[in-house]
């Protein structure tokens, strides 16, 4: 009866003891775990209907009510505008992904990714202003007719995601971020493109030869992944919004935690080929909803084929004029 006893107790013991360890381990899987500040690694978002540039008449911070009034017609087609008149009307036949509104950094409402030069516009030198024409633009020019004079998307070649500075997209605005002794590898989800960043002090930025995406060395300076690119392509790269690169380019990044899903992320852009000063933009990379998945570019297969057949119908329609 008492060794009966005893089991019945060591039992209960026993019992209520991997209850109250059970009920310990829920509490601290429910509470919020606190990040560490140099832990970048993650799948972070970068949408917003925030563009590189600022549009005309707007300052840099918006109120509440400025942001709302620029965001309501957007709503409709995720961020987008409308097409101008004359264009093929993507922006209303393809899937758009901006996120729900404009950037806030800092919790402020952002008209453009460009804080420095204050008018949030990109310092291109005379000369250079023409590689970041937009396509109607070019076709006003007669430039389609070449595919080397494409631009990076169009070929399928350089995207405004990948590589450095790193900016937002219609669609597909996902970045993986991973770490590993030494180095830190960044995956765009457009193009999928995967950048390497070198965590060497002996290094110097664009020591490789050149590539798509330049080469990237980095350092801690406190809780800040601070990353040098440099050592671009040949010849001026045209990856959308504006934003071109040459071998001239060189990039400082900073990646810097400001909160268990966010990052704060700023850059600095000089190239005394293409602008007239070093130029600055601000961002918030907010911890990804969904997973990234792949992205296969098709620009090339089906798009720049049609270009160029659009072109070469062009100079058989001007012979034919002038045979007459």
């Amino acid at each position: 009866m008492g060794a009966a006893m005893v089991d019945r107790r060591w039992v209960l013991g026993a019992g209520l003891a991997a209850a109250v360890g059970a009920a310990r381990a829920a509490a601290a899987r429910a509470r919020p775990r606190p990040f560490d500040p140099r832990d970048l690694d993650g799948t972070w978002d970068l949408g917003s209907y925030t563009d590189l540039q600022r549009p005309a008449g707007l300052p840099l911070v918006l109120s509440p009510e400025q942001a709302e009034a620029y965001e309501a017609p957007l709503r409709k087609m995720q961020g987008m505008k409308p097409s101008a008149p004359g264009e093929v009307g993507q922006a209303e036949a393809e899937f758009n992904d901006r996120g729900s509104g404009l950037m806030r950094v800092a919790g402020q409402a952002r008209s453009s990714t460009i804080v420095d030069p204050p008018d949030g516009r990109l310092p291109f030198r005379p000369a250079a202003r023409a590689l970041a024409a937009n396509p109607a633009t070019a076709a006003a020019r007669g430039e389609l007719d070449n595919p080397e004079t494409q631009n990076g998307p169009t070929q399928c070649l350089a995207s405004v995601l990948a590589g450095a500075p790193m900016l937002g997209a219609p669609d597909a605005n996902l970045i993986q971020i991973l770490s590993v002794p030494g180095q830190v590898a960044i995956l765009a989800e457009k193009y999928h493109d995967v950048r390497i960043v070198r965590l060497d002090p002996r290094l110097k930025p664009g020591a490789d030869p050149p590539g798509w995406l330049g080469s990237s060395v980095g350092r801690w300076e406190g809780a800040s992944l601070v990353v040098e690119t440099a050592g671009f392509h040949a010849g001026a790269i045209n990856r959308g919004q504006g934003l071109v690169v040459s071998p001239a380019t060189h990039v400082v990044e900073r990646f810097t935690r400001a909160g268990a899903d966010e990052i704060a992320y700023a850059f600095t852009v000089q190239d005394p080929d293409l602008w007239t000063r070093p130029w600055r933009g601000e961002m918030t990379l907010r911890r990804a909803k969904g997973r990234l998945f792949e992205y296969a570019c098709h620009e090339g297969n089906y798009s720049l084929p049609g270009i160029l057949a659009g072109a070469r119908r062009e100079e058989r329609e001007a012979r034919a004029v002038a045979e007459r």
